[in-house]
């Protein structure tokens, strides 16, 4: 069990550094927004506070999120050494783009939006019984 937290915390990290470039562009449109239109919940979510309760995650919700998270961690995998092999800078940034558009693919065919994926993400990293809760799914996926 300690093995699959460990396995998540990583690929969660792994993700988020491939996903940084769109971070980057999502939190300057959701900025925007929030200065645009005040809208509360835009605020919260741009500040970090997804208000998300662990309680109230469906078994279904986190079926999404380990199926998507499985097949983002495959395409790491598949396209890893693509990426380390990229000889430019400008090489190594289309390989990183290809890549997330991708993986936001993936989590999107997984009925989850990109946002949700990081919501929850998140949440596994910070709360134990909930990561041990996507810990237990991803044991049972993998077996």
């Amino acid at each position: 069990m300690k093995r699959l937290r460990q396995m998540l915390l990583f690929g969660c990290s792994l993700l988020l550094l491939l996903l940084s470039t769109v971070t980057v562009a999502v939190a300057q449109e959701l900025s925007d927004d929030a200065n645009r239109r005040s809208d509360p919940q835009v605020e919260q979510v741009f500040s970090g506070h997804s208000g998300l309760d662990a309680d109230d995650i469906s078994s279904e919700k986190i079926s999404q999120f380990v199926k998507a998270y499985l097949q983002v961690l495959r395409l790491s995998d598949e396209r890893e050494e693509e990426l380390e092999g990229a000889e430019t800078e400008s090489e190594s940034l289309q390989v990183q783009h290809d890549i997330e558009t991708e993986a936001i693919a993936i989590i999107e065919s997984s009925a989850l939006t990109w946002q949700e994926y990081l919501q929850l993400r998140d949440l596994a990293n910070v709360d134990p019984e909930f990561g041990e809760r996507i810990a237990a799914q991803l044991q049972e996926a993998e077996s």
